[in-house]
């Protein structure tokens, strides 16, 4: 992390150093590190099994790790249990509430000292005109949304957030990224558990990638993208010519800004490069008297392909 990083980054939240959890005689966690700053959204991303919620377990005081120091707002929630879960607020994997239990009676049950206007909060998230359903009632996103209501409603300083989105239809989904959004905008701190790449993506301002208990890399989205996602590729056909006109417009791609490499086969061209390559490719190909290509094809590297390369040369490494 760069000291201008550090810089403009909120308070500790959650720092944690050297964590290790087995479970009968497999590393589950393996000495994993982490910090929080007060205001960011942070992903924890990996497969499952990866030893994500393992990992918040143990930070909020659910589980008790083997090694390892943990500092959640300034306690260890190996000791202060009990005052490190009243200024955080969880959405768990495996959260459920009876099928009767009305919206209403879910926020009393929920409510505590510090408790935040409900009604307000219901609004916020577009769930008012359901605080008399069931929660059986309840859509997959309507759901979730509450347990966001509920995770906010002692008004929490952290908020973890383990497979939000898990089973959610894409517009549901949406729903949800928009309240956590919101989240960023009020400056709630959030930890984010998720194996969904899209939503790492969309959400968070950093991102560890844990595999089999330990982090592979950590970084921005961006960062992460840069070291491992490869490079853009864009791909056209060019106009039918002699081969000293084809010959020539190779040689005016490969000299421009950003390419590393270029092949062709037939007519058609890959030009390959960093994402800077994409415009002048577009500039080169506007400028010239014959139209855009139709069958233009551009193919951004994105957090998806960092982590498939980045987990696949993990394993390359373990198989040596």
């Amino acid at each position: 992390m760069s000291p201008t990083t550090a810089s403009l980054m909120g308070d500790p939240v959650v720092t944690v150093r050297g964590l290790t959890k087995s479970y009968g005689g497999r590393r589950v966690v393996d000495g994993l590190d982490l910090d929080v700053h007060a205001g960011e959204v942070v992903g924890i991303l990996g497969a499952n099994g990866a030893g994500k919620t393992t990992a918040v377990e143990c930070l909020q005081g659910l589980r008790r790790p083997d090694a390892g120091s943990i500092e959640v707002l300034g306690l260890d929630p190996r000791r202060h249990a009990q005052k490190v879960r009243e200024q955080v607020g969880s959405q768990l994997q495996e959260s459920g509430l009876p099928d009767r239990m009305r919206v209403q009676e879910a926020i009393e049950l929920f409510a505590g000292t510090r408790t935040a206007d409900p009604a307000k909060l219901l609004e916020q998230f577009g769930i008012a005109h359901r605080r008399r359903a069931a929660f059986g009632s309840l859509s997959g996103g309507e759901r979730q949304r509450l347990f966001l209501v509920l995770a906010l409603l002692n008004r929490p300083r952290l908020v973890i957030l383990d497979e939000l989105t898990q089973g959610l239809d894409p517009a549901a989904r949406r729903d949800v990224w928009r309240a956590v959004d919101r989240l960023r905008r009020t400056g709630v701190t959030v930890l984010l558990v998720t194996h969904e790449v899209t939503e790492a993506e969309a959400l968070c301002d950093r991102v560890l990638v844990m595999r089999s208990g330990r982090v592979v890399d950590q970084g921005t989205p961006t960062e992460l993208v840069a070291r491992h996602a490869g490079e853009a590729v864009v791909r056209f056909s060019l106009p039918p010519a002699d081969d000293a006109t084809t010959a020539a417009a190779l040689q005016e791609l490969n000299r421009l800004p950003e390419v590393r490499a270029l092949s062709s086969s037939g007519r058609t061209v890959t030009v390959r490069g960093n994402r800077a390559v994409i415009a002048h490719v577009g500039a080169w190909l506007t400028a010239r008297p014959a139209p855009v290509p139709h069958d233009l094809d551009v193919v951004l590297p994105d957090l998806e392909a960092a982590m498939l390369r980045l987990l696949d040369d993990n394993d390359e490494e373990e198989a040596l």
